[in-house]
């Protein structure tokens, strides 16, 4: 099939591509953009079309693959404002320099509490906080797994009992 028939083919197409774009995104300016995006496609990708093949399935076959990955990356990268008064609420931008006052309070605040543990709860509960794996932490003190996970599950249930103010 040469250009022209292929191009001309892709025309008289136009009326079912804007139906079916349409029923998939339900927006008539989202639709005509997803028909010019297949388009596009379909005219970049011409020598993977088989001349004996349903010219109208491949484009549909298409638009629906564009439609899904332009989807699937809207939703990754869809952010929700919600407006609110109370800034505690409010997520601070990573990478924005110094941690602010309170920050530093809460942490000067909670590593007294950590501290403030027994030498057999804090240790355990440390170290799984620093990365290590349970049998790392119970090869280290030489405890059976089942009373490290013990431990640091204590320890957790005290601190968020001190700290119920960060609940």
């Amino acid at each position: 099939m040469t250009a022209i028939e292929f191009n001309q083919q892709l025309i008289n197409q136009s009326t079912p591509l804007k139906n079916f774009a349409y029923s998939l995104t339900l927006n008539s300016e989202e639709a005509q953009d997803l028909v010019q995006d297949t388009y596009l496609k379909a005219i970049t990708y011409k020598d993977k079309f088989a001349d004996a093949t349903n010219l109208k399935a491949w484009l549909y076959t298409i638009m629906k693959n564009t439609f899904i990955n332009t989807y699937r990356r809207s939703v990754k990268t869809r952010q929700v404002f919600t407006p609110t008064e109370d800034l505690t609420l409010v997520k601070p931008i990573a990478g924005t320099g110094m941690p602010g006052a309170e920050s530093q309070i809460n942490h000067k605040h909670i590593s007294k509490a950590v501290e403030a543990l027994e030498d057999d709860y804090k240790i355990p509960f440390t170290r799984y906080f620093d990365g290590y794996k349970y049998k790392e932490i119970a090869d280290e003190l030489d405890l059976p797994i089942g009373t490290v996970k013990s431990r640091i599950f204590l320890a957790r249930k005290r601190l968020m009992s001190e700290l119920k103010e960060f609940n």
